[in-house]
């Protein structure tokens, strides 16, 4: 692991299984990180684009179907206007923060969305 941030997320995805997981084009999946809806990084031996697994869910209507986790664009959104760049929103997302008593991606998935995007806007640079 040459990066120490690759070692904050528990599980990566690789972009062709990402598509597969969302029913979606490869192409369409490389779209939703340059659209800046999804963080990609370049992990492993091999160096390939991976996702958090984190920011895939499971779609509630459509059983067996997964979707981009819907809070993240908005997270991701006001990260980079604050002026974090991809690895400092990857590392917020995934380092306790003491004021939702947890990392933030646990409170996005749990639905604290308002409470996370409170969190992030005294982190303007």
């Amino acid at each position: 692991m040459d990066q120490e941030w690759e070692g904050l997320v528990p599980a990566w995805v690789f972009l062709p299984d990402v598509a597969s997981r969302l029913g979606i084009a490869d192409r369409q999946v490389r779209s939703l990180v340059r659209d800046g809806r999804l963080l990609a990084f370049r992990v492993g031996a091999n160096k390939a684009l991976a996702v958090p697994e984190d920011f895939i869910v499971a779609d509630p209507d459509h059983p067996g179907q997964e979707h981009v986790l819907p809070a993240l664009r908005g997270s991701l959104t006001q990260l980079a206007d604050s002026g974090y760049d991809d690895v400092e929103t990857l590392r917020w997302l995934y380092t306790h923060e003491e004021s939702l008593g947890s990392t933030p991606i646990e409170a996005l998935r749990g639905g604290r969305v308002a409470t996370v995007r409170r969190a992030a806007q005294g982190l303007a640079f």
